[in-house]
């Protein structure tokens, strides 16, 4: 058993806490936020995650667990501190390192005993050598440390199933010693592990997510092109991905990518090239590609409609992705703001992110579900593929609205599925179909 602090208890600090202690470790998870570590002390996790709650509460009762505010608790008897803070964005699309600093200098003016310090958080490449700087400028008198990077790859909606199993594991420190005792805390994965540099695990992180948004970006290209030359982009996708070259993951044509890491993770790679002399054209096409795909959706329902002044519009899914309730750069946000500003009066439904939407979307009517969200409508609009979508009632969906025109964002239903429900019906990249003219024509 080893001892372990992590600071930060979002997804990333209290996902890694907690599964460390589940693998038989004493972890403590520290956080400044109050409302954070009061609400986990009482049993309950201020994220939604499946299965974490479950896991945060058996590994409190076996003691091997706990939540503290205070950094000296904390530390007093840790071998290893991983620093899992927030990272935003800012205003250029670098990344915001306060938090990572904070942390750095609390853990310098607190320790009294030799560390492994472990950035766990998305930072930017040379930001191990930056902490380094920090705790011995900030210590009040020299004690021992080596910092390691250990870059996280935690999907939300999945992100235990991705720190129990991961792909790899990789670890980058100027110290191959600590390197290896952090290794080690990792054996139990069973996971290749890549020991390597600071830097270069750094830019492991960044060039990883960068390349899997670049996947999405240009499948969505292909499904603009295949829109105009009556080709089906799922099709495509599908004998593209028998290529072992290529593969079929994040080959799915919509809306394009959200969340917390793709937006912020390309934008602050692109910043670093440009301030280092690099030019990242590519990276800036799939950001560009990226916000074309949401305007793409409102463009089309303009078509269709002729106007969105006084359309009455529905969102079918408002978190970036299923499984979660957060909305950080989610599609549904951008959609919804376009669609106030063209005079639409706009409606969404969510099964989880109720609450967040209701902040972050005041002016979206909340709907308590599908069908509720579909009454006298003008359009749907599918944002988020959630299982419970997939099987809906098309024909009472279809019933209740006012004009039956329904985009599916994430091509989660058949063509002509839709079209035998009555539904004047779009995908992303569905190519030509008489049956698809003929629904058209319907709505003259």
């Amino acid at each position: 058993m080893k001892t372990i602090a992590v600071i930060g208890t979002g997804y990333v600090g209290l996902v890694t806490g907690t599964c460390f202690a589940d693998l038989g470790n004493k972890v403590t998870c520290i956080d400044i936020d109050e409302r954070k570590i009061q609400i986990l002390r009482e049993g309950g996790v201020p994220i939604f995650e499946p299965g974490l709650e479950e896991v945060v509460r058996r590994n409190v009762a076996a003691g091997r667990l706990c939540f503290s505010t205070s950094y000296a608790e904390g530390l007093r008897d840790a071998e290893f501190v991983f620093i899992a803070v927030g990272t935003p964005s800012g205003v250029d699309g670098e990344a915001d390192l306060q938090y990572v600093r904070a942390a750095a200098e609390t853990i310098a003016e607190t320790m009294d005993h030799p560390l492994i310090i472990i950035n766990k958080s998305t930072v930017p490449v040379g930001t191990g050598d930056w902490v380094a700087d920090i705790i011995r400028q900030r210590q009040p008198q020299p004690v021992d440390f080596s910092v390691v990077s250990c870059p996280e790859f935690l999907r939300e909606g999945s992100a235990l199933a991705d720190f129990m199993s991961p792909d790899r594991v990789v670890l980058g420190s100027l110290s191959r010693e600590a390197a290896e005792k952090v290794a080690q805390l990792h054996l139990p994965l069973r996971a290749p592990i890549v020991l390597t540099d600071l830097r270069t695990a750094e830019m492991i992180k960044y060039a990883s997510n960068a390349f899997l948004a670049t996947r999405i970006s240009f499948i969505n290209e292909i499904a603009a092109i295949c829109e105009k030359l009556g080709a089906d982009v799922k099709e495509v996708a599908a004998g593209m991905g028998y290529d072992k070259r290529i593969g079929r993951a994040f080959l799915d044509a919509g809306i394009g990518y959200g969340g917390s890491c793709f937006p912020k993770d390309v934008k602050a790679l692109e910043y670093m090239g440009l301030l280092h002399g690099a030019h990242p054209a590519l990276l800036s096409a799939v950001m560009e590609i990226n916000r074309d795909q949401r305007r793409r959706i409102v463009f089309k329902l303009r078509d269709v409609l002729g106007t969105l002044r006084d359309k009455r519009v529905g969102l079918l899914g408002l978190a970036f992705k299923p499984n979660t309730d957060d909305m950080r750069e989610a599609p549904s946000v951008d959609i919804a703001h376009m669609l106030v500003r063209e005079g639409s009066e706009v409606g969404g439904y969510d099964p989880v992110a109720h609450d967040v939407a209701a902040r972050v979307l005041p002016e979206v009517k909340l709907a308590k579900s599908p069908y509720d969200l579909a009454e006298n409508r003008d359009a749907l609009i599918l944002v988020t593929e959630w299982n419970e979508f997939k099987h809906l009632d098309f024909v009472r969906l279809r019933s209740l609205m006012r004009t039956p025109v329904f985009i599916d964002g994430r091509n989660i239903y058949e063509p002509q599925t839709m079209w035998n429900a009555g539904f004047v019906y779009f995908g992303v990249g569905r190519g030509y179909s008489p049956k698809k003219e003929e629904s058209e024509r319907s709505l003259a």
